[in-house]
């Protein structure tokens, strides 16, 4: 029950904010603090920001802008990273607003455009905006959903290109994930959009409890295990003071899982030294411990706990489709009859419009038994009407595993009671690194569904080496900073030319966030050279000296310093140089004087050695102790000379005690008349000449003899103020250097980029040639291959499906390094199509290079034959077989060439190639890739 004073807060806060009331009225729940805080922000005028964990409920403030909009007569768009997520928006919105007054636009469709709400991807808002479209009119509030996703290496400038491009006039909401630097974050947004509050939560909606699972026993990950009430703060019963006083959490990590752990790698290490046959391979760490549960019976666990249903994260397609496989072969079946039977139904409505003929290819069958026993794969690589009918299905509580990798993390509301990781580490398409903190919680915050679980469990499997302690780590790190991604394209560069001309466009850039996390770190470094300088004139003031400016005095004495260390440093490598060339002409049975070292004195040369390229060269010498040394170049510091031969007996032998007595008694015998010191070294004397062969020096001490502060009385009190001076002026410049690397990193991206164009010709002054208006049509990673094949004609008289080849280099990149460099390709011009469009990537990345600039990745030509098939109208069973491509992926990459090629139809302008590339659209917008462009 409310005290008086909150029902009197809620009751001002309804007399302020009648929106936010009425919008309260739509949900059958209360809404949380965080969220009404924001609502009301947005309903006052400002612009917000809301960081939030994962499944907190921060898409309602989006769609509170959406409420507002509509409310107000006024437009408001709502912006996703993908596409999936557009769609399950667009859906959500429309259940509650009705068809006629949502739109939706994701390259793929165009659905009720002019609609006061249209849902859309990031990029297709970006490209309105370049474009001026007359959408635009009217556009009030945009809602940037996911807007952490800045950060991603491939995309993540659009996220910023929109906030910095969208009218003043615009309010955005931004909805991001928990990040550790949410007020920096904000800071840029209020400095690029105006008047912005920043909104945080990190108190989940409902507790995380965490474990490991070993064997088939699941184990709390601490001890008095309670849940995790706040990101990335693990929970302890107890004693309230004793958790308030910090203790490091690994130390709160359960005994029984550290024991278990030492354990497992007591066993690895006793199996490791078990003696094996020399036919034997050496044994490396298994891929699996005894403790290393399978995952059959991880879910056979979940299921008796009543932890189900569960997102069981793989990081590996194969392993996804494995998994399912291994889940249906142990006979596990999920789901009650009558939940089948709606599985089956729903199955079925769903994928009705799939050619039949392809269904057998897209493994179907086995995708729709695997439902109907509530096991589901969930991955890139699946038909996209796949993974929809998945998501239904699990939403609404029919599926009850599903095996994902992690791209199911990224947006989609799939909320589960538990989470399973199976490992720790994953492949980034390079090397397999371990996951972050930041990914860690947003992969376990899907677990513990708001209004339906009163906790959510987030459970690591064991694995060889497994090492709780890290666990616990990522389990209670929050210092996962959002950090820009953002750099000037040559598409990007040529539309703002266009738009707003050179000068302009430098200085927008200079607003991106990448711009200012750098600024951030400038503003550090300038005070640490403000600190620095009111150093230097407190030492001016200790050095000050009444005979006259000791400064100068001072930097005098250090360059004649300078000279002497420089002269002594060569004459000592002109040494070295010297006694190394003087060692190399010893021979075997040479007397020489060994000049320091251990072994300095008379001794015989035995071996004069092998010569090293790093140590020079190492004789091996009898000294009069009758020892046998190998030297090196320390033992020579000056040249040696022989100063005579001693013949060494043919079997002479340094092992034997006796035949050593007997040569080194012979070589006293020699050197005796010699005296202790030998002849005089022809190198002996010259360190006494010091420096009087330097006429400079000798000079610059003169006139530091005759300066007048040579005579002060307290000159070396002032020459140690001096050198403190000297030390820390050289520290301020370095620091004022990197304040010059860091200011205007952007602006100077940008202006090589525009170097680039200028050489090029797509620019010309403050405005775009014609060819520069075609590059702005382009949006590709290769946009300037794209631009330039395409005023090079390189496109022109190929057919329909050489053409569909050819752009399909554009667009492709492989995943692993496994696939072909030498792929299949077709026969005809259109080899000799991608060997000029080669030759032109390769003239660009050499023009990239004395630009310095890197933008340009390699051309992939591994789509190039699977493209070519299916636009010459080849099966899907006959393309998939031949390229070794999954469904999912195939579908991917025939829609991202569609983009490409209407983008290339649209900047060929009124010429035949335009026919062509559009012929090419309707040639493999087919069959299932006609279906999935209806759906996604």
């Amino acid at each position: 029950m409310s005290t008086p004073s909150e029902k009197y807060a809620s009751f001002r806060s309804d007399q302020e904010h009648p929106a936010v009331k009425e919008f309260r009225g739509l949900y059958d729940f209360a809404l949380d603090e965080f969220q009404l805080r924001a609502c009301a922000a947005l309903e006052d005028g400002h612009q917000v920001l809301v960081a939030a964990p994962t499944g907190s409920g921060k898409t309602l403030v989006g769609e509170f802008a959406v409420h507002l909009a509509l409310e107000r007569g006024q437009k408001c768009f709502y912006t996703t990273p993908i596409k999936a997520l557009s769609n399950q928006k667009y859906g959500d919105l429309v259940s509650r607003y009705g068809a006629d007054k949502v739109g939706l636009l994701t390259g793929d469709n165009s659905v009720n455009s002019e609609a006061p709400i249209v849902v859309m991807t990031t990029e297709v808002l970006r490209n309105m905006l370049y474009a001026g479209s007359q959408t635009l009119l009217g556009l009030s509030y945009v809602v940037m959903d996911e807007v952490h996703y800045l950060a991603d290496r491939s995309r993540g400038a659009v996220w910023e290109e929109v906030l910095i491009h969208l009218p003043d006039s615009v309010s955005v909401v931004s909805l991001s994930a928990t990040v550790s630097n949410a007020e920096e974050f904000g800071d840029w947004l209020e400095t690029v959009r105006g008047n912005t509050v920043v909104v945080l939560e990190e108190k989940r909606p409902v507790p995380l409890f965490q474990h490991v699972m070993v064997g088939k026993r699941l184990h709390d990950l601490f001890a008095g295990e309670a849940p995790t009430a706040r990101v990335g703060a693990p929970g302890r019963s107890g004693n309230p003071a004793k958790a308030n006083a910090k203790p490091d959490v690994k130390d709160l990590v359960n005994p029984q899982l550290v024991r278990i752990a030492r354990d497992d790698n007591r066993i690895f290490r006793d199996d490791s030294r078990k003696p094996r046959r020399r036919r034997d391979l050496p044994k490396s760490r298994p891929s699996r411990s005894h403790f290393t549960p399978y995952r059959s019976d991880v879910v056979e666990e979940l299921d008796a706990g009543a932890l189900l249903p569960a997102i069981f994260f793989i990081f590996s397609r194969k392993g996804c489709e494995d998994a399912v496989v291994q889940c249906l072969r142990s006979g596990l079946r999920l789901t009650k009859p009558s939940e089948r039977d709606e599985i089956k139904r729903v199955v079925a409505e769903r994928t009705a419009d799939l050619p039949d003929e392809d269904l057998g290819v897209l493994g179907y069958h086995d995708f729709a038994e695997a439902l109907s026993r509530g096991i589901a794969a969930h991955h890139a690589g699946m038909l996209a009407a796949f993974k929809e009918v998945v998501e239904e299905l699990f939403a609404r509580g029919l599926i009850k595993v599903v095996f994902a990798t992690e791209t199911l993390a990224l947006g989609i509301n799939m909320p589960a009671r538990t989470v399973v990781l199976e490992k720790l580490s994953k492949w980034n398409g390079e090397a397999h690194v371990d996951i972050t903190p930041g990914e860690y919680t947003q992969l376990t915050g899907r677990a513990g569904r708001r209004g339906i679980d009163v906790e959510g469990h987030a459970v690591v499997l064991w694995q060889p080496g497994f090492d709780p302690r890290e666990v616990a780590g990522l389990a209670s790190t929050r210092t996962y900073p959002l950090r820009s991604s953002f750099s000037p394209s040559y598409n990007m560069a040529v539309n703002l030319v266009r738009q707003v001309g050179r000068t302009r466009a430098r200085d927008m850039l200079e607003l991106s966030f990448a711009q200012f996390q750098s600024d951030q770190a400038v503003v550090g470094l300038a005070r640490q050279v403000q600190r620095n300088t009111e150093a230097l004139e407190g030492y001016k003031e200790s050095i000050e000296c009444h005979l006259g400016d000791f400064l100068e005095y001072a930097a005098l004495r250090r360059r004649i310093g300078d000279r002497e260390a420089s002269g002594s440093k060569r004459r000592k490598l002109d040494r070295r140089i010297e006694s190394q060339e003087s060692i190399e002409k010893l021979k075997t049975g040479d007397i020489i004087r060994i000049p320091a070292g251990r072994s300095a004195g008379w001794a015989l040369v035995l071996d004069p050695g092998m010569r090293s390229e790093r140590e020079g060269p190492r004789p091996t010498v009898l000294t009069l102790d009758r020892q046998v040394r190998k030297l090196s170049m320390v033992d020579f510091p000056t040249p040696v000379e022989a100063i005579g031969v001693l013949r060494i007996p043919r079997k002479f032998n340094p092992r034997n005690p006796q035949q050593r007595r007997e040569l080194a008694q012979v070589l006293r015998t020699r050197t005796d008349l010699l005296g202790e010191d030998g002849p005089p070294s022809r190198t002996r004397g010259k360190d006494a000449i010091s420096h009087a062969d330097d006429p400079e020096l000798q000079e610059m001490r003169a006139q530091l003899r005759a300066h007048p502060c040579h005579g002060c009385s307290d000159r070396e009190d002032h020459a140690r103020w001096a050198e403190r001076y000297f030390r820390l002026d050289r520290e301020n410049r370095e620091v004022q250097r990197k304040i010059e690397q860091r200011t205007n990193t952007i602006a100077r991206q940008f202006d090589r980029v525009c170097q680039v164009l200028d050489a090029l010709h797509y620019l010309d002054g403050d405005k775009t040639t014609e060819a520069g208006d075609r590059l702005a049509r382009i949006y590709t990673e290769l946009d300037l291959v794209a631009a330039e094949c395409l005023r090079q004609g390189v496109f022109d008289d190929l057919t329909v499906p050489e053409l569909a080849a050819c752009l399909a280099a554009l667009v492709y990149e492989s995943r692993s390094k496994d696939e072909p460099t030498s792929p299949r390709l077709p026969r005809g011009d259109v080899r000799e199509a991608l060997e000029r469009m080669g030759l032109i990537w390769r003239d660009l990345s050499a023009l990239e290079r004395d630009m310095r600039v890197d933008f340009l990745r390699s051309m992939d030509l591994n789509f190039c034959w699977p493209a070519f098939r299916w636009a010459s109208g080849a099966s899907l069973a006959e393309v998939l077989y031949e390229s070794d491509l999954a469904a999912g992926d195939f579908v991917r990459w025939v829609k991202q060439l569609i983009d490409l090629t209407e983008q290339i139809a649209d900047a060929a302008g009124d010429t035949p190639l335009r026919k062509t590339a559009r012929t090419v659209v309707d040639q493999i917008r087919r069959g299932v890739i006609s279906y999935a462009s209806m759906v996604e």
